[in-house]
């Protein structure tokens, strides 16, 4: 066989693809695990949104190629959920594009915009995709620390000139992922500035920005006046449908930006199954609000009695405002990874570490509030009785 391409060598083992081999391989050790490293729902999708998947599949014509840039229904649908949500208009034609979940749209983005020479400003901790993709891009990564005394939120101010010169992208996702602070508007409103000044596209993960709690209601980036000629937002339906293996999203906002998008989509898949694209329509159509309400109030209150098991256990963790997470610090400054490992090994429960997310992440982990009640429950007096920090 062949040497694989020397672009592999920077690209460490994907942290869930990883956590999901751990997994698997104390099940079949006989192990009862129970899984808080990744942010998978494990609640359904709608009825609604599955009455629909299959209504639509029945139809022969969703059986052909799709649309590249999506349904005209589908950016419909998206547009005025943006209009309704966020009081944000936008051209469906222009400035709506489908992706076959975010991940992808994130990942094509850097290829169309970032090459050698080129700097793609990513936060530290963040999702990986951000850091990865460039790499495999041949462009620079450039840091931009995320610090818990600024509320997880970057300094924009300190980036060098000369980095600023050479930066295409910059990467924000409120909220966070994964030490789920979240931003409000005053922060957009800067960031969008500097993103002018500097000419970088603004990239604006918005994967969990339905999941809030406790009054706050996270703003889009587009909401700032001008957004759209610096910015763009990838808009995810995983999250807040419980649609993550569905893989649909949209990309929204700067026209000039989602045609290079396009660009290198056209040449790289077909378009997402028509069916699924409907299926989508209906949860932003008719599901809806009311629906992503409930399963806040669910993650809210998985999230409150996580806090008090965890901090009955000795750790020191605040309640988040945004996300499905909890970010929590490991006992005494215990290296993430090890903390980990010896959580899973002493209880069965498996979290996320938080170096995992970039060397700023050192010294935290995550937990994810995607399981049933029951095993959430059973993981907290696992970790209260079972394990000492």
């Amino acid at each position: 066989m062949p040497k694989v391409a020397s672009r592999l060598e920077q690209i460490p083992p994907y942290l869930f693809a990883e956590l999901d081999r751990q997994r698997q391989e104390a099940v079949a050790r006989g192990v009862d695990v129970i899984d808080l490293g990744i942010g998978d729902p494990v609640d359904p999708a709608p009825p609604r949104v599955v009455e629909r998947l299959a209504e639509a599949a029945r139809d022969p014509a969703a059986h052909r190629y799709p649309s590249y840039e999506g349904s005209p229904r589908f950016r419909r649908a998206v547009a005025g959920w943006y209009r309704r949500r966020f009081g944000v208009e936008l051209d469906p034609a222009r400035q709506v594009m489908a992706l076959i979940g975010s991940k992808e749209g994130l990942a094509h983005l850097i290829w169309a915009y970032a090459g050698p020479g080129d700097a793609v400003l990513v936060p530290d901790p963040a999702y990986p995709v951000y850091r990865v993709q460039t790499l495999l891009a041949g462009a620079e990564p450039w840091t931009l620390p995320l610090e818990r005394g600024r509320g997880f939120l970057p300094d924009l101010e300190a980036v060098p000139a000369e980095v600023a010169r050479r930066a295409k992208l910059l990467f924000l996702n409120y909220p966070n992922n994964p030490t789920a602070a979240v931003a409000g508007l005053d922060f957009w409103e800067e960031a969008v500035a500097w993103a002018r000044e500097h000419d970088v596209l603004l990239v604006s993960d918005a994967a969990y920005v339905e999941n809030t709690f406790d009054g706050f209601r996270a703003p889009s980036v587009l909401q700032v006046p001008g957004a759209t000629d610096c910015a763009v937002e990838f808009y995810s339906l995983s999250k807040p449908f419980n649609m993550t293996g569905w893989r649909i999203a949209a990309a929204v906002g700067n026209a000039e930006a989602l045609a290079a998008l396009g660009r290198v989509k056209t040449n790289l898949d077909s378009g997402q199954f028509t069916a699924v694209q409907e299926a989508a329509v209906a949860a932003l159509e008719e599901v809806g609000e009311p629906f992503v309400a409930r399963m806040n109030e669910i993650y809210r209150r998985r999230r409150d009695r996580a806090v008090a098991a965890l901090v009955r256990a000795g750790l020191a963790v605040e309640p988040s405002r945004g996300s499905f997470y909890l970010w929590v610090p490991t006992p005494g400054g215990e290296p993430a990874a090890a903390f980990a490992a010896r959580l899973f090994r002493e209880t069965g429960v498996l979290v996320a570490p938080g170096s995992a997310y970039g060397a700023k992440g050192e010294g935290f982990f995550r937990i994810s509030l995607t399981v049933p009640d029951d095993r959430l429950e059973e993981a907290m007096r696992r970790i209260e009785e079972g394990f000492r920090p």
